[in-house]
């Protein structure tokens, strides 16, 4: 029958006028990925981001950004439970709320930063009296990277919660599990790969991340300078270089998507192929501690 496949289960039919649409969608993203290689200097290319500013700033990239999506992680998981699991009058407020950095400027985020923790800020004489200073330093770097980057967890996270429902979540509460216990025992197994799809987005884009670095943690080399802000910079004064760079960030940014939906997709199609089911910590445990 047409859209069935034979030895594989569900439609996987695609109308012909889709695949055209599609190759059209994959040529915006892509065209400009080939014209970028195209204008590498590759006769240059290990000089230019080996250079001193160049490690400078891509080691400042990948710290910072790890430190952000741990952040993301720590906050970002209770809120998403909140958000799937919560009943309360103020939730679509919240979540809201939550997402309003997934479609504000970055400049703008950079503002509510600096008005939060600068000198002059909400927060900024507490912490004064306190004797740190968050913005213009690496601190506020993170900040800012967390600030556009837990939305892509909460969103990941959220999605995989409400796909996966409640039942094995009850049957662990009618066994005597207490909340504590469910949430770990059951709960995070459960959503262990929307957690992980999350982390990485959020990495990627916290390690993308430019306008509201600039605006909250300004561009100090060794200390505020990320990746994307030596590329800006590199661009007026030495065009090769920032193009060598760019191409670092993309090669980056690849590699950790790669990596993380690699094997949890892989693990899920040999399930299905070979007609398992996939296994669940209420499922394989056959009840909750």
């Amino acid at each position: 029958m047409a859209g069935w496949q034979a030895g594989r289960p569900g439609y996987t039919g695609v109308p012909r006028w889709l695949y055209a649409l599609a190759v059209l969608a994959a040529l915006v993203v892509v065209l400009p990925l080939v014209a970028m290689v195209a204008r590498v200097n590759w006769a240059n290319f290990i000089p230019l981001v080996t250079s001193g500013p160049a490690l400078a700033a891509l080691g400042l990239s990948l710290r910072t950004a790890a430190a952000s999506t741990a952040l993301c992680i720590v906050l970002g998981v209770p809120l998403a439970v909140v958000l799937a699991r919560g009943r309360f009058p103020l939730l679509g407020i919240l979540r809201a709320l939550v997402l309003l950095p997934l479609v504000l400027p970055p400049v703008v985020g950079g503002i509510a930063l600096l008005y939060t923790f600068g000198r002059q800020g909400l927060l900024g004489g507490a912490i004064e009296v306190l004797g740190l200073q968050i913005a213009f330093s690496t601190t506020a770097v993170v900040l800012a990277q967390t600030f556009v980057a837990l939305p892509f967890l909460v969103v990941s996270l959220e999605g995989a919660l409400r796909t996966g429902g409640q039942r094995y979540e009850a049957v662990a509460a009618t066994l005597g599990a207490s909340p504590g216990t469910v949430f770990r025992r059951v709960t995070l197994p459960l959503v262990l790969p929307g957690l992980a799809s999350g982390a990485v987005l959020s990495f990627a884009r916290s390690l993308g991340e430019f306008g509201a670095t600039l605006t909250f943690a300004g561009s100090l080399q060794g200390v505020t300078r990320t990746l994307p802000l030596e590329i800006y910079l590199q661009r007026e004064t030495d065009p090769d270089a920032a193009v060598a760079l760019s191409l670092v960030l993309v090669a980056v940014a690849i590699a950790v998507v790669a990596l993380a939906y690699r094997r949890p997709g892989g693990k899920v199609r040999n399930q299905q192929a070979s007609g398992e089911r996939p296994t669940t910590a209420a499922g394989a445990g056959g009840g909750v501690p």
